[in-house]
């Protein structure tokens, strides 16, 4: 990390936005074998097509089914993507990814718990879930520091063809994060 990444402005989820696509594509092609070592990956396809899924995220989220967030710093590097999908009825589910570079510093949960304050604020949500592969242990340090408990297995339909667990928090009855 620079300078800037650790002594100044402390990187900030903001909402996806056309004028990132650049940096999200940049932070996805660096980080490609690092996130294909925990999570399946992505394809080829989605690299060559990625300015028409980049829009269509866009779009999904413009309707409020989900809301996407990146992860920034000062200079403009995206350091983590960090997903509220399926927005309905008070739920959604969480999905997260960190470049390598920036794992294992507590970047991910502080990230998780300003989402979670976020998911509370500005969307209304009382319940976040998230599924986890066996494997995935840096994951699942990562949601357990931020509050969300095991609630059972997660089936390789919820993994991408691997099992895990899934885990929650009820955010009603957990302290807010929001501002600080």
């Amino acid at each position: 990390m620079s300078a800037t990444e650790r002594g100044g402005a402390a990187p900030s989820l903001k909402p996806l936005s056309a004028e990132l696509a650049p940096a999200v594509l940049a932070f996805e092609l660096a980080n490609r074998d690092y996130f294909a070592a925990a999570v399946s990956d992505r394809g080829d396809e989605y690299f060559a097509r990625f300015p028409d899924r980049y829009d269509a995220l866009l779009a999904e989220q413009a309707t409020g089914a989900c809301a996407f967030y990146l992860l920034v710093t000062a200079t403009g590097t995206v350091l983590g993507r960090f997903n509220l999908y399926d927005l309905a009825d008070g739920t959604a589910e969480v999905g997260y990814r960190v470049a390598e570079h920036a794992s294992g510093r507590g970047v991910a949960t502080a990230a998780v718990r300003e989402l979670s304050a976020l998911a509370s604020a500005r969307h209304a949500l009382h319940t976040l879930r998230a599924a986890t592969a066996h494997e995935n242990t840096a994951s699942q340090r990562v949601l357990l520091k931020a509050g969300f408990i095991r609630t059972g297995p997660a089936g390789p339909a919820d993994l991408g063809g691997k099992s895990g667990s899934w885990y929650q928090l009820d955010l009603l009855t957990t302290p807010s994060t929001a501002g600080g």
